[in-house]
């Protein structure tokens, strides 16, 4: 209670602010009484404290002490009976007080000091059990709109209504999960400030308030909710100074309850993240049996058989250097659950699923991928943005190649995986790696040397005796023949030859190989031993 609505009281008639009215909008917590001159180590903060100054009449000092000492501990006010003792408030108590805005109270003779201090008591009690009832009552009806099913954005409409003024709920990093603000610009200038480093370290029963700056200025309240997972917030859009303790309860009754709700949501959430992640691994592993499995069980996660999806794989950059498995997993959660609520603000529905050590990212492709890659490619790059500024570490992402249809989705993964794979080995962090389809040359070069060259020598034995005769002819002629996909005429014509000389050349050469040139097996095994020739080192 205000010391200014404390001295309206009957009991406080007559009494004169001698010094100090500059602070009677100080907090009355309790009401104490001097009796005796060592009353210094018994101060309590936002106290009133009455006396007769009998132990000061000779002492001023001693008072001046007091008065210092009770505006360092922050009590309330100092009422003195002086006309008992002192005949008047000395003058530098009334200079003293004013310099330290701590009011000076010349109270009237009658009543007595017990009377003040039983009466002032009482009338704060009265006044703390009317805040407590309606706490209560408060407390009751935000429980029974949560377990009516109405939910935390009915609540906040109530609440909204008791203070008159916009109320929303804030994440652990401040983006709105319910409710928005009046502004649109302030979640931005709440993301800047974050992103220039700032940060709210919440203190139980402690809420915070501050003015956002530049532009127009904003007053914000934000009232900790805490659950057993993270901290999120509750945010009013205007000042509750401290001294309002009905507003102050009341918010505190809806935080409450809030954190209940947010607790029983997130082990509903969870269930269901841990059945849609089983769903992803039994997918991609092949556990079902045809493509009508794959539909139904999809649709029960959002998914359409009809639909093509790209497909994208994130990985923290070194996150398999995690000490504690049950540290990297509440992380990942919590990873999880940032870029599904930033990937909801995509226009196109993004389906998240966790795989491993992986983030997998599914978005249906409703227009024609070059139309759409700009804008997917500005969603992964903010949310690598985010999960740098708010978790310190970088995440990288694979992209497949095109849109599959949901039945081919683990071939998209596979892609999506190799793309991220082949850009961690290039040496990039926090990279976006398309995923490219491989040519000839770069599938060999992914198989040992040694195995390329027994396929090569095992193909290739009538040709190892570089002395044969016409030897370089004869493999120079196959080789544009494989080239030309067998045409006589365009082999002929590449070599300025008759044809007659390269059918006379093929002849030889199935002489030398031991195998008919019109075998298409055959052909394929000499391409591709032409190719892995290419690539062998010389000698």
């Amino acid at each position: 209670m205000k010391l200014g609505d404390l001295l309206k009281l009957p009991v406080f008639d007559g009494t004169a602010i001698a010094a100090g009215e500059l602070g009677l909008n100080r907090e009355v917590h309790t009401v104490n009484m001097m009796d005796a001159p060592d009353i210094i180590p018994y101060l309590r903060k936002n106290e009133l404290l009455v006396t007769t100054a009998f132990h000061f009449k000779d002492d001023l000092p001693a008072l001046l002490e007091l008065i210092r000492e009770m505006s360092r501990q922050n009590c309330a006010a100092l009422g003195i009976k002086s006309k008992r003792f002192l005949g008047s408030m000395p003058d530098s108590a009334v200079r003293l007080a004013d310099e330290l805005n701590l009011p000076l109270l010349e109270l009237p003779v009658d009543p007595s000091l017990g009377d003040i201090v039983n009466k002032a008591l009482n009338h704060i009690l009265d006044a703390r059990t009317t805040e407590l009832h309606n706490a209560m009552q408060t407390h009751r009806q935000f429980t029974q709109q949560i377990m009516s099913g109405q939910g935390i954005p009915k609540l906040l409409d109530q609440l909204s209504s008791l203070l008159r003024l916009p109320v929303l709920l804030l994440g652990p990093y401040l983006q709105p999960i319910a409710g928005r603000f009046s502004r649109s610009s302030t979640a931005a200038r709440l993301e800047t400030l974050l992103s220039g480093g700032s940060r709210f370290h919440a203190v139980p029963s402690v809420f915070s308030a501050f003015s956002l700056l530049g532009g127009e200025r904003e007053t914000l309240t934000l009232f900790p909710v805490y659950t057993h997972r993270q901290l999120h917030y509750l945010c009013i859009e205007g000042l509750i100074p401290p001294s309002e303790r009905s507003h102050i309860l009341t918010v505190e009754q809806a935080t409450n309850v809030i954190a209940f709700e947010l607790m029983k949501e997130n082990a509903l959430k969870q269930n269901r993240r841990r059945i849609q992640n089983e769903f992803f691994a039994n997918f991609i592993g092949g556990t079902f049996s045809g493509s009508e499995e794959i539909a139904s069980r999809g649709r029960e996660f959002g998914l359409s058989g009809d639909q093509r999806y790209i497909c994208t794989v994130g990985k923290i950059d070194g996150s398999d250097k995690t000490t504690s498995f049950m540290q990297y997993k509440a992380e990942q959660d919590r990873i999880a659950e940032h870029l599904e609520a930033e990937s909801a603000q995509y226009p196109n529905p993004v389906h998240l699923f966790t795989h491993d050590r992986t983030y997998v990212l599914l978005m249906p492709l409703t227009e024609d991928w070059k139309t759409a890659e700009p804008a997917f490619l500005a969603l992964l790059e903010r949310l690598q943005h985010k999960i740098a500024v708010h978790y310190g570490s970088e995440l990288s992402f694979g992209l497949s190649s095109y849109a599959q249809p949901l039945v081919h989705l683990p071939v998209s993964y596979k892609e999506a995986n190799e793309a991220l794979y082949f850009g961690g080995m290039a040496g990039k962090t926090r990279f976006i790696e398309l995923y490219q389809p491989k040519e000839v040359p770069e599938i060999l070069r992914m198989i040992p040397y040694d195995h390329l060259r027994k396929f090569y020598a095992d193909t290739m034995q009538g040709f190892t005796d570089e002395t044969l005769k016409d030897h370089h002819m004869l493999l120079q002629t196959l080789s544009v023949y494989l080239e030309t996909h067998c045409q006589l005429a365009e082999t002929a014509k590449r070599l300025y030859i008759h044809r007659n000389t390269v059918i006379y050349r093929l002849e030889k050469c199935e002489e030398i190989i031991g195998r008919s040139l019109k075998d298409p097996e055959e052909t394929l095994r000499l391409r591709m031993a032409f190719r892995i020739k290419a690539l062998l080192p010389e000698g």
